[in-house]
Parts: C-alpha cells; sequence; structure tokens
C-alpha cells in the first residue's frame, strides 16, 4: 500500500516539475496539494531512486529539478 503511494505521489511531483526549470519544495507542495512534509519526502524518495531529479540547496531551501 506505502509502495502504490509513493508511486502516486511521485507522479504528481513529476507532472507539477514537468515543463520548468525547477521549483523549491514549498511551490511543489502547494502545486501537487501535498499536505505533508512526509508525503513530499516519499515521493522525492522514489524519484530519486528512479534517478529522475536533482536536488540542490537554494538560499537555505530545497530545489528540485527534472534531470
Amino acid at each position: 500500500m506505502l509502495k502504490e503511494k509513493a508511486g502516486v505521489i511521485a507522479g504528481k511531483i513529476w507532472e507539477t516539475l514537468n515543463g520548468n526549470d525547477g521549483k523549491t519544495q514549498k511551490q511543489i507542495k502547494k502545486e501537487a496539494k501535498l499536505k505533508a512534509d512526509k508525503d513530499f519526502f516519499l515521493g522525492l524518495g522514489w524519484l530519486l531512486r528512479e534517478d529522475k531529479v536533482e536536488t540542490s540547496e537554494v538560499e537555505g531551501e530545497l530545489f528540485v529539478k527534472l534531470k
């Protein structure tokens, strides 16, 4: 069940990032309608494992973009 949820959330994050140069954690959570940090990190972990995204820190905030 958790694996399924991770895949769904990863899809929402990917859709949010598709077609732009990346976004902050806050922007992604808002646009993907993710309420909890744990959900964001669950989906992000999936995308990192699949080598679909790159992360960095910009002005103290987590920044994510598609590879």
